[in-house]
């Protein structure tokens, strides 16, 4: 059976992770994904050194593509994108409005060279408003969203260190390429699909905004105790931490007998969770002790049997030796030329009973694929070594 994407081409002139991971997704089901660079390399390749030239966020957003470098704003390499477009179906390009028109990278130039392309891009603010033009990363997102003034504690706002803003975004704009493309499919009709960072983050945390627009409760951070239930929150063990996180009458009912504290259950100050998110620091006072005389284990082991969410709080090694994590098979292990030993590179984290992703391919090597695809597009051997010797590619 082919795979989903068999047949789609797209170009990924994406940065680091709202563009490029876009096309991973892509390419994960079939589609020929051709990762375009500049010739010493994107930034993705840097950031967490690896080995093999290479950061752990290149091995993560470009496995299953092919590599070629170019320089698109170049009169010969304007030529080359002309040329790869028409055959194209998809062009992913996460760059500045004005970026994107000084390269010949913008949908009204792609459109001239294939009328149904589907262009999709993101930008960190927006297409409109006052600071559309701006630039920025996952960060900005997160403090504009109202997410990290409610992370941390008063007067101390954190950001999320993963970087869920970028991610978020990526998968929007992969949902908006599969929504083009069977619009494609309908109509003949290409369209540009755009994502924002602070659209993704605002979407995210719209919950707590519709709480405010409506009622104005004017909440402030309190750590990682949450504020609409309870008890929800981190909690020491003999030997590490949990999050418990108790939502909902059914599991207070639980919580409440297993603490041997059934006059809770009538305590009116526990009546309700926006109730016992008011009193949560009670709550978590009484989970606290009981955490902290058992080991992590211990409290995992119990809840896990009592039907109440817990889990271990786990640094990174602990999460790659973690049974549960390891019999998900979502990290596979993916060798790159050298790294001292294989990466874990994330699958797509979803499973489908029909519709399966490609096999695995490593990531590729900067302009690995050069004279490859070029070729594909109709250049010889000598035309190739041209442009390389007067650094188109």
């Amino acid at each position: 059976m082919s795979a989903l994407l068999q047949g789609i081409r797209v170009l990924d002139f994406g940065r680091y992770i709202a563009g490029p991971y876009c096309g991973a997704l892509l390419a994960e089901y079939g589609a020929d994904v051709i990762r375009i660079e500049k010739r010493d390399g994107s930034e993705d390749r840097f950031p967490a050194q690896v080995g093999g030239g290479v950061g752990a966020l290149f091995l993560q957003m470009n496995r299953n593509k092919r590599s070629i470098t170019l320089d698109p704003a170049s009169p010969d390499g304007r030529k080359i994108v002309a040329r790869m477009v028409k055959t194209a179906d998809v062009v992913i390009a996460n760059l500045p409005v004005a970026t994107l028109v000084s390269m010949g990278l913008d949908y009204d130039t792609l459109r001239s060279y294939r009328e149904d392309i589907i262009f999709v891009t993101n930008t960190a603010f927006g297409p409109v408003g006052p600071m559309s033009s701006n630039v920025g990363f996952d960060g900005v997102g997160q403090v504009m969203s109202g997410a990290s003034y409610m992370t941390g504690e008063p007067d101390r706002p954190h950001r999320y260190a993963a970087p869920w803003v970028d991610f978020g975004t990526a998968l929007h704009c992969a949902f908006g390429t599969m929504a083009a493309l069977m619009e494609r499919q309908k109509t003949g009709k290409g369209q540009m699909v755009t994502g924002a960072l602070l659209a993704t983050a605002v979407t995210v945390n719209n919950a707590s905004l519709i709480e405010q627009a409506v009622v104005a409760p004017n909440r402030i951070p309190t750590g990682n105790r949450g504020q609409t239930a309870g008890p929800n929150d981190i909690f020491r063990t003999r030997d590490g931490s949990v999050l418990v996180a108790v939502t909902g009458q059914p599991l207070y009912v639980r919580w409440a007998k297993l603490m041997g504290e059934p006059e809770w259950l009538t305590d009116p100050r526990f009546a309700n969770d926006d109730a016992r998110g008011l009193h949560g620091k009670v709550l978590s006072e009484r989970m606290g002790r009981w955490c902290a005389e058992r080991s992590t284990d211990e409290v995992v082991e119990i809840l896990g049997k009592a039907k109440i969410p817990c889990a271990p709080v786990l640094t990174q090694q602990q999460t790659l030796d973690h049974p549960q994590v390891q019999a998900l098979g979502v990290l596979q292990d993916t060798d790159y030329p050298g790294l001292p030993r294989p990466a874990p590179v994330a699958a797509v984290p979803i499973w489908m009973t029909e519709t399966k992703p490609v096999p695995r391919r490593r990531p590729p090597q900067l302009g690995e694929h050069t004279d490859e695809v070029l070729a594909e597009y109709g250049y010889d051997a000598a035309q190739i070594a041209d442009l390389r010797a007067r650094n188109v590619i």
